[in-house]
């Protein structure tokens, strides 16, 4: 069988959770909609700055001698190893895009005309 392709992907899956959660968690404390506009859109341009320092990618140059099983095996550990990674760095990027963005919006708030 072929390779499953998700649709929508699961960056834009979490892109869409966290506005969602962003806007409902916005209204709930009496937010306006310019506010709330404003700060979906400072988490767009955010999560897919995360997104993009995400990718990780390179290379590992194999000794020679190495089975086919040897290099599947070594591939698969690096593999998971990287996800470990992205994931803890995921989590914490994260909290990270939450308290920038909190303060973005505080300091719109503060420098809104009205």
């Amino acid at each position: 069988m072929g390779e499953i392709l998700e649709f929508p992907s699961q960056q834009a899956q979490g892109l869409s959770y966290l506005e969602k959660q962003l806007r409902e968690m916005l209204h709930s404390k009496g937010a306006d909609e310019q506010l709330v506009a404003f700060a979906t859109r400072q988490l767009s341009t955010i999560y897919s700055r995360v997104l993009d320092v995400e990718q990780y990618h390179f290379s590992v140059h194999l000794p020679d001698g190495l089975s086919s099983e040897q290099r599947d095996a070594l591939a698969a550990d690096i593999n998971a190893g990287l996800e470990s990674i992205r994931r803890e760095n995921h989590a914490l990027l994260l909290e990270l895009v939450a308290q920038l963005l909190l303060a973005e919006v505080r300091l719109y708030q503060q420098q809104r005309p009205d």
